[in-house]
């Protein structure tokens, strides 16, 4: 019998080799790495004593060094144990719990059709390629190098030009042989009882072929170069090969570059993933224009156990972010999560290697953080559990999200997890009682008096104020602002390095308020140069900080900026970007310095007085500062881990 090879595929995929071979041996303890999918034993095929057979669950395959023994799961059953392929295919169809199929006439004549498909789309990819490198594609050429993408990417990942012509396609299918019909099966026109006659889907549009798990082109992605096309992306419709929902792209060569090691890192687009692989991340993949699915991320799973999902670092990227946690959620497990990293705003990988480099895309990877923090962080950020009613919202809803997780052990332990944060977040029940008396009244012993705001959330006399972890290390609650805050630190940098800004601000320059002491002395040096007339070129001022003995201050700014990301304030970047910077970290300077004074007067009004008016008031100004800056507290949040300067 004759299996469909997208049959043999998949149970492929669902079986790790591992399970097949491991009934059969005793994996070597020193030389197996079990959390990579790589192991070793003694060669069953033959007699030795030290471990020279390996199988690897990525690649799906085995082999042995002594004897040169090497196959798949069906070859190591057939090979092994004597049975025929069809019986081998059981078996292994068994343990992925997939029902063998029967023979079926019609589906080996798909089969066969199927195949005579892929063939045109390998002659489709040709013409597309052939057009890139003709006249009519100089345009799409031009666009490409803008992109800065070189010729040899261009390549290797086959980019191709569909020309502004209806029938260009259609008519060369059509000239070598190719049926009407097979070419309406492969989605490459448009047709139907309503179009009278059938015309070219992709036209005038940067063409991305789109390979399936053993590297057929069985769809096309299309970028538009005309500005007024109704849409910038677009993707073959489905087809007998291709269903949208079910691929990733980038999936063939993502896996094979795994065998090197790392994990697999989901971006959003085409182009992130080829500038990211030009960049040495071959091991990105990509949804098709549209939010991941089950079964994505089911193929992102059986590549690594804990894919990275890469986001962009606005609201809708923060959005996106969410969703993906609730689609995994259900079905995490031991070797069975995800990490999520978000990127600067405004920014997408394409961007940022281009701009920064690939450095800058490995920080944002190693800032990525686990599924239960992204959880966390949702739940939490910028909300206030003042009363016991909305702390018991909080366990209510956690313990909702974490009732969702099938696999019980691990359901076990998120809850687990999410009770240790509640009770970290809001104190044990002794705090809770300190400085309460009286049916929960401030009493005598110690006037009830909260600590000083600073932690992860602040006591009142009548409740407790949710605090971001960003906010909580932020210059707003820290008394005395003794970090190096990078808001302050992107206004200096900004300014040193784009001299122009101080002459277009001098009335807010002359009068910045700034917590940090060494960014005053920074300041300070500006103004000196200010006075010397020195303030118009950037020599002049850093030569001014130089001689005011601030050089190891100004080097240690703009290590801040460097690590946080913040390049309009740096040298290189363009004035109007530097402005744009700059002006907003001001307004936000001004507004946070306003809310500290206010909060430390109100904290002082509520130490001489814990009143449930002066209380409410400090909920206020705290209510502020969220409304004045919830959308830059909810990313730092994400990106901000304990003890480590953060954006404030």
């Amino acid at each position: 019998m004759r299996f469909p090879p997208a049959f043999l595929d998949e149970i492929r995929d669902r079986v790790p080799i591992s399970s097949v071979i491991g009934t059969r041996v005793a994996w070597d303890r020193r030389k197996t790495n079990a959390s990579r999918g790589d192991y070793w034993a003694c060669c069953p095929f033959h007699g030795e004593k030290s471990p020279s057979f390996h199988c690897e669950d990525k690649k799906g395959r085995y082999h042995c060094f002594g004897c040169s023994a090497s196959g798949d799961h069906f070859k190591f059953l057939t090979e092994l144990d004597g049975m025929s392929f069809p019986e081998a295919v059981e078996k292994i169809a068994e343990m992925a719990g997939v029902p063998t199929p029967v023979r079926d006439v019609q589906e080996e004549r798909r089969e066969k059709e199927r195949a005579s498909l892929t063939d045109v789309m390998e002659m489709a990819t040709a013409f597309f390629q052939e057009r890139l490198q003709s006249p009519e594609g100089a345009k799409a050429r031009a666009y490409l190098r803008e992109r800065g993408l070189t010729s040899a990417t261009q390549q290797s990942f086959r980019l191709g030009y569909a020309p502004d012509s209806r029938n260009a396609l259609k008519e060369h299918l059509a000239a070598k042989g190719v049926p009407k019909a097979d070419i309406e099966a492969c989605g490459l026109v448009r047709h139907g009882d309503d179009i009278p006659v059938s015309y070219d889907w992709f036209r005038d549009r940067i063409m991305f072929p789109i390979p399936d798990s053993r590297g057929k082109i069985i769809a096309f992605g299309g970028r538009a170069l005309a500005p007024d096309a109704l849409a910038k992306y677009m993707n073959s419709p489905d087809t007998e090969l291709f269903h949208k929902g079910n691929v990733l792209y980038n999936f063939a060569r993502a896996r094979k570059a795994l065998a090197k090691g790392g994990t697999v890192i989901a971006v959003e687009g085409y182009m992130d993933v080829i500038a990211l692989a030009q960049a040495g991340f071959e091991n990105a993949v990509a949804p098709l224009g549209t939010a991941l699915t089950e079964n994505q991320l089911e193929l992102l799973w059986r590549m690594s156990p804990e894919p990275v999902l890469c986001f962009d670092g606005d609201k809708a990227g923060l959005k996106a972010a969410w969703r993906a946690a609730d689609l995994a959620l259900p079905s995490v497990q031991a070797g069975r999560s995800a990490s999520f990293a978000l990127l600067p705003e405004g920014k997408d990988p394409d961007d940022l290697v281009k701009a920064e480099g690939p450095d800058a895309f490995r920080a944002v990877l190693a800032d990525a953080r686990p599924l239960v923090d992204l959880l966390w962080m949702r739940e939490t950020a910028g909300g206030v559990f003042d009363t016991p009613e909305r702390r018991a919202e909080l366990g209510k809803t956690l313990r909702e999200l974490t009732s969702r997780i099938r696999d019980e052990s691990t359901r076990y332990h998120y809850q687990q997890e999410m009770r240790e944060r509640e009770q970290s977040f809001f104190g044990s029940q002794r705090g809770q009682r300190q400085g309460r008396q009286d049916g929960g009244r401030p009493g005598e012993r110690g006037q009830g008096k909260p600590p000083a705001l600073g932690g992860q959330f602040a006591k009142g006399a009548t409740g407790r104020i949710a605090i971001t972890e960003s906010l909580g290390q932020s210059a707003l609650v820290k008394r005395g602002g003794e970090g190096m805050s990078v808001r302050e630190a992107t206004i200096i940098v900004a300014l040193v390095n784009h001299p122009a800004l101080i002459d277009e601000n001098f009335a807010h320059v002359e009068f910045l308020d700034l917590a940090n002491s060494d960014l005053r002395t920074l300041h300070a040096a500006i103004l000196d140069a200010m006075a010397h007339d020195a303030a118009d070129d950037r020599g002049a001022v850093i030569a001014t900080i130089e001689r005011a003995g601030c050089g190891g201050i100004w080097e240690r700014a703009v290590a801040l900026i460097k690590r946080a990301r913040q390049w309009p304030a740096l040298e290189t970047a363009a004035l109007d970007d530097a402005r744009d910077a700059f002006n907003q970290a001001l307004h936000l300077q001004r507004s946070a310095r306003t809310l500290h004074r206010e909060l430390k007067q109100a904290q002082a009004a509520l130490d001489a007085d814990p009143s449930d008016e002066n209380f409410r008031h400090l909920v206020e100004i705290q209510a502020q500062f969220n409304d004045v800056q919830a959308t830059e507290a909810l990313i730092e949040g994400f990106g901000v881990s304990s003890g480590r300067v953060g954006r404030v």
